[in-house]
């Protein structure tokens, strides 16, 4: 047994060479952590004769024990599957999620950030609005509080971002479309709420370029996250116009292309595959929905769990790092094609 006399939980943890967050966790629950973290501890326990303060241990749990989860709009079934599967997987390792939704409102989001403040969380999953979030404001909240984005990307702020790949998105749907049928053209909203819908007409762009093919936009008037209304009332007006470019339509995303197969059926109009249907329609994240529809939605997939999941894991490795990584990380998943009857 060592002589030197270890006096607090900090101490302990540089004696052994395991980061503080880990040694928290082990007098938690000793099963949680990686059993050979969980030897070195054991022997430095050995080694120091040294033993927590259980009134600071359940103190501390209080506040590692919390996580936010902030998403722009909780209606959305998109940020609802993928709140599911995150809440699961940090209730599932013993934390306690706090699930918090902006409404597409900056103002809003700016209130949860400081209500979390208050709570003063072991970490936070923050999908911000993009576009209108107080940019400034999320990076000041980033610098003092353990932060991963997900969703929607705010360039270099916050330690990492976990999110989907656009561009395989579109190149997936893209390039079956245009091998199968006559080229897309592209409906979205003129005014997208979510970054991410710029990011995809950018794609889209180059990839119709890159094969040879005239790019055709087309955009929706309307503004906020109503996007199948937005989807409907677009869609009645270009039907009844006659003004799309093209016998197959991309959706930028399934709950646009929700409301447009909605018009479709008002109309009168044929969607699907056959060469006898009047339009091919396509879109874009594998919403719950979309293998419901009529026809049925052919779509790129997110991989809803492979987001949660990364998210998950690289905010408890953010906690356990002090809540710095030596360089901001990004991962992006690809899409998976899924094929079905509208397309």
């Amino acid at each position: 047994m060592s002589d030197k006399k270890i006096r607090n939980m900090a101490e302990f943890a540089i004696a052994c060479g395991i980061s503080r967050p880990t040694i928290s966790k082990y007098f938690n629950d000793p099963d949680s952590i990686k059993p050979s973290s969980r030897a070195k501890i054991e022997e430095a326990l050995g080694r120091y004769d040294y033993r927590p303060n259980i009134y600071a241990v359940n103190q501390n749990r209080q506040m590692t024990k919390n996580i936010g989860i902030v998403v722009p709009y909780l209606a959305d079934p998109f940020f609802a599957e993928m709140v599911r599967f995150i809440e699961r997987l940090f209730i599932d390792t013993g934390y306690s999620p706090s699930l918090f939704s902006s409404h597409g409102e900056q103002k809003l989001e700016m209130e949860i950030l400081d209500s979390l403040r208050a709570m003063k969380p072991a970490g936070v999953l923050l999908a911000p609005l993009g576009r209108i979030s107080n940019h400034k404001a999320i990076e000041a909240f980033c610098s003092n509080v353990p932060t991963v984005l997900f969703d929607s990307n705010l360039e270099g702020i916050g330690e990492a971002f976990i999110g989907s790949d656009n561009h395989s998105f579109i190149s997936q749907t893209v390039e079956y479309l245009t091998r199968t049928g006559e080229p897309p053209c592209f409906l979205e909203m003129k005014h997208p709420a979510n970054p991410n819908a710029n990011k995809r007409r950018e794609a889209y762009l180059s990839i119709m370029h890159d094969l040879d093919f005239e790019p055709h936009v087309v955009s929706l008037d309307g503004t906020g996250w109503g996007f199948e209304e937005i989807g409907h009332q677009g869609g009645i007006k270009l039907l009844q116009e006659k003004s799309l470019p093209t016998r197959t339509v991309l959706c930028s995303n399934d709950r646009l292309a929700i409301g447009f197969l909605a018009a479709c059926y008002e109309r009168g109009v044929r969607v699907g595959r056959d060469e006898s249907d009047d339009l091919r329609v396509a879109s874009l994240d594998d919403h719950p929905f979309s293998r419901f529809t009529c026809p049925s939605l052919t779509t790129a997939a997110q991989d809803y769990m492979s987001v949660s999941k990364h998210a998950v894991e690289t905010l408890f490795r953010l906690i356990e790092c002090g809540g710095r990584f030596e360089q901001r990380e990004e991962k992006l998943f690809p899409a998976k094609l899924i094929l079905r009857e509208s397309a």
